[in-house]
Order: structure tokens, then sequence, then C-alpha cells
């Protein structure tokens, strides 16, 4: 390097240190990481990474960090949730600096990793913990808030006033989508009936088909799901049946133009992107639990849903997400919130 270069770099190096004294008033900054340099990968839940759901979902946002950041990222599938522990720990192997858990049937497993690895970044979808280690961010959505705008849509554009909801394993967390779609319907239509079955799965299609079919032949003419690959069955029910079915965590449309109506959007992609922004410059909120809804810009409905709604049923949809957004409506995620709820009205 010759002499004239030598005294360059050094005066950008005084520069950037001035700059970081008088940025931070004396404090220690963050140091952004350089492109490349930060390594984020994912382990998938039973569902695997072509879920149509949210596995794909949260795949998809690593990857628009790694166009956007320069994120180096990866996942691993899981094909049982035996594979849980062991696909953990080849992430910790491969020296990642955040390793993502994605779903709530992780979180134990997910938890005694942290634990066991203090050094490790961690991260899980759909878990909040009652005590989060330093090393782990729990993210969390407020899944009853995009179900019951769908189900004001079901409520409204139902012909048979029947319409159904399938779920995937009945957790509270699933259950979230249930209660939220049901106040939806009830608060567009009160003389709506809902149909409700568990299939005790998130990848048994046939499942999915099965159930669905039966509620469109007992006359329903919507069904949504909250499943995972179980919906996949449903919305072939729907194409099959000549009906309508509502997708879940990502926009569905595309796996039924005709019969999709809708779909409750949970985006995982966007809280995926904003962890790892936050990690690329020098971030990391360890130790606590975020959590994204409407007002939060973390759950939705699907961008397609114009092709099927009616205008004047979507403003209607807008006002009330407007209301739920300022706090004015507070939607129920529960059978206890369900209930209070239906009293009200």
């Amino acid at each position: 390097m010759n002499r004239f270069k030598k005294v360059a770099l050094m005066m950008g190096m005084l520069l950037a240190v001035m700059a970081l004294g008088f940025a931070g008033g004396g404090s220690q900054a963050a140091t952004p990481a350089a492109e490349g340099t930060v390594s984020i990968a994912m382990v998938t839940d039973v569902g695997g990474i072509n879920d149509q759901s949210f596995n794909q979902s949260a795949w998809e946002g690593l990857q628009r960090a790694q166009s956007e950041l320069g994120v180096k990222v990866s996942y691993v599938e899981s094909n049982q949730s035996a594979d849980y522990p062991r696909n953990l720990e080849t992430l910790v192997d491969s020296n990642n600096d955040l390793i993502w858990g994605i779903g709530f049937l992780m979180g134990d497993v997910l938890l005694a990793e942290a634990q066991n690895n203090p050094t490790q970044k961690y991260a899980i979808i759909d878990v909040a913990y009652a005590d989060t280690p330093s090393n782990l961010i729990g993210v969390v959505f407020r899944e009853q808030e995009p179900s019951f705008l769908v189900g004001y849509i079901a409520g409204k554009m139902t012909e048979s006033n029947k319409v159904g909801f399938v779920g995937g394993v009945k957790f509270a967390l699933i259950e979230k989508f249930e209660y939220g779609f049901r106040a939806g319907v009830a608060s567009a239509n009160p003389d709506a009936e809902v149909y409700v079955q568990y299939a005790e799965s998130f990848t048994d299609a046939a499942a999915g088909k099965a159930i669905a079919t039966q509620f469109y032949q007992q006359g329903a003419d919507i069904v949504f799901h909250a499943a995972g690959g179980v919906g996949d069955g449903v919305i072939e029910a729907a194409r099959e049946q000549g009906r309508w079915a509502i997708g879940v965590d990502r926009d569905q449309n595309d796996l039924a133009p005709e019969n999709v109506l809708t779909s409750a959007m949970k985006r995982v992609d966007n809280a995926m992107f904003n962890v790892a922004k936050e990690l690329a410059a020098g971030r990391f909120a360890g130790g606590t639990t975020v959590e994204y809804g409407l007002a939060e810009g973390g759950v939705g409905i699907a961008p397609s849903s114009n092709k099927h709604v009616p205008a004047d049923i979507l403003a209607e949809v807008q006002q009330i997400e407007n209301r739920i957004t300022t706090g004015a409506l507070q939607v129920p995620f529960d059978m206890a919130t369900f209930e209070a709820f239906m009293a009200a009205q």
C-alpha cells in the first residue's frame, strides 16, 4: 500500500470513530455486520419447507433477508418431532449466528437447546415463554384478528348460512383461529351456522379433504382451515365440490384460483425478515417476546381477496380492521372470550 493510500485509510478510520462518538453520545454503539457475514438457519416443523403455509412463509422471509441484506440462510427439514433436537444441534455445529425453530410444537425442545447453549442465539415462531432466556426471542401473532376478518367475509358471502372451520391439532394457538373466525361470522350474519372439526394433524391432507367434503355435503358453502398441510385437502375438496375455501398463513389463492375466496395471512415472513435486519445491524432483543397483529402489520387478509370478494364487503372489512387496530373491537381468542363476545352482541 503506498503512502497516499495509507493516509486516506487512516483519515477514513478517524472520521468513522468520530462519527460513532457523536452519534452514540459516548455510549457503546452496536456494530453492523458486513454483508455476507451473518448466517441464519431455520428448522421446519413436520409440515416441511413446502407446506404452502407458515414454514414456507418463514423461508420466504429468510430468502428476502438473503436478497436484501446479504444474509446467508439455510434450513433443515423435520419429518417427525423426534428430528427436532438433532436438527437444532446440526445447525449449532454449523456455526450459525441465529437459529430459528418454526412452530409451537418445537417450543420445549428449542428452550432446552437455548439453555444448554447460552452463547448461541435462537428465535422461535408461535411461542411465548414465561421466562425467556437472554439468548432467545419468541415471536407470536394475534391470529384471531385476521380470522375475524375472513369470518366476516364468510358470514356476508355464504348463501346457505352454513360455513365450516377445519383445525389442525387442537391447541390454544389454533383455537385463536377458530374463535376469531366464529366471532367474525356471527358479527356479519347471526343466522349462520359454523361447523367445526379438528383433524388432529398438520400433515394429513386426506383427513382435511374428508372433513371439508363432509361439511360441503351438509350444506356449507365456505370452509376456512387453519391446519397446515391438512389444508391442502380442504382446498382440494373445495375445488372438487365447486365451493369456497379460505386459506391461511399466506395467500393461498394460487392453489385454487377459482375456489380460494380469501386467506387469513400471518406474516411469518415479515417477522423473520425483521429479526434478520436487526441482527445484521448488530441488535438482538434476546429475552423478549415480540407480538404481531393488525396494528403491527403482522397479520391481515390476502391481497387476492379482491378477485372474489365484492368491493362493498372489503370496504366494511377495512372499517372493522380500523376498529381492531384502534382497540375499539377486541377479538375473542378462546372459548371464554368468545362467549363474552357473543353475550355482548
